[in-house]
């Protein structure tokens, strides 16, 4: 169960590992949508996302004699630094299986934490399938990416920090892949605050929470087709499912072209590298009917490699 001791249990634990991502007033956003909008860069993380604060935390909720097995996970890229570094910082052994078609540079960094890279399927899910299968094999103790309340716990310290910069936030934008990073920030969220709106944003080519938000169950998608890589995900958490449907306020989707549009304005207004799938929460300023609101987009990850970056500016 995610309380509110939990979460502060675990905001303590990852100020081990992460650093202090503090909140960025944008200007620009904030004009072209008339609210006060703050950028939240967990881009600027030493392995390029938020993702290990759910790893770090969850590898220390661990027996000793779960660690000693060995750690296995899947992930498209951050999730997979996360548990590599955290991995390392523990002195245990991890494994990663990673889609094909994993930019390199997240295939490479993860390698450089000591992990060993295991590249398997062309999308998450069929990762995630093999990853399961080793684990059973070799025994390795499997840290799921984001259908997992430690895991979920820990994503949610990003909320406490945006409460104790900006206490009187109104709304907060996430991005959703499977739902690990939405389900944190908007119960806790929402623990501090019963008034706040969590916005949950995914990419039009890959929106398996909104269509299961909608049928009240958890659906797998036929297919995803979208450059945000990090939220290709076919089917969200079932067990931070419940926790989503009670505290998430509202689910945006945004097509791909959105991004693209995003990724220059964060470029030229604030100098930094966002990656697709962090740049959902940009995107998504532009189809909320507020107005004078305080609000915050969680950029997710940075984890882009020059290929990736020249094809979005080339579209």
């Amino acid at each position: 169960m995610l309380t509110l001791n939990k979460f502060e249990e675990a905001s303590e634990k990852v100020k081990e590992v992460t650093l202090e991502t503090k909140l960025i007033y944008s200007e620009y956003l904030s004009e072209l949508t008339k609210n006060k909008v703050y950028l939240k860069p967990e881009n600027m993380q030493l392995t390029g996302a938020y993702k290990v604060r759910g790893a770090y935390y969850k590898i220390s909720t661990l027996s000793p004699e779960e660690r000693a097995k060995g750690l296995i996970t899947a992930s498209a890229g951050n999730h997979a630094q996360g548990v590599a570094y955290a991995a390392k910082k523990y002195g245990v052994k991890a494994v990663i299986v990673m889609p094909t078609t994993t930019p390199l540079m997240k295939v490479n960094r993860t390698k450089s934490y000591g992990a060993e890279v295991v590249l398997k399927g062309n999308v998450y899910d069929e990762a995630c399938e093999y990853a399961y299968q080793l684990a059973e094999e070799k025994g390795y103790t499997f840290i799921h990416p984001f259908d997992d309340l430690a895991v979920a716990t820990g994503q949610g310290t990003i909320a406490m920090e945006i409460f104790k910069e900006l206490p009187l936030v109104d709304v907060i934008l996430v991005p959703i892949g499977g739902g690990g990073l939405a389900t944190g920030v908007s119960t806790l969220a929402k623990l501090l605050n019963p008034k706040i709106k969590v916005i949950g944003v995914e990419p039009a080519g890959a929106n398996c929470m909104q269509e299961s938000i909608k049928s009240g169950e958890v659906l797998t998608l036929p297919g995803v087709n979208t450059i945000a890589d990090g939220t290709a995900v076919k089917t969200p958490g079932k067990y931070i499912f419940p926790y989503i449907q009670k505290n998430l306020d509202d689910i945006i989707a945004v097509p791909d072209e959105d991004l693209v549009v995003s990724f220059l304005d964060v470029v030229e207004n604030h100098k930094m590298v966002v990656e697709n799938s962090g740049l959902l929460t940009v995107a998504a300023l532009k189809h909320l009917d507020i107005k004078e609101k305080r609000v915050v987009s969680i950029l997710s990850g940075g984890n882009m490699d020059i290929i990736t970056m020249s094809s979005v500016v080339q579209q």
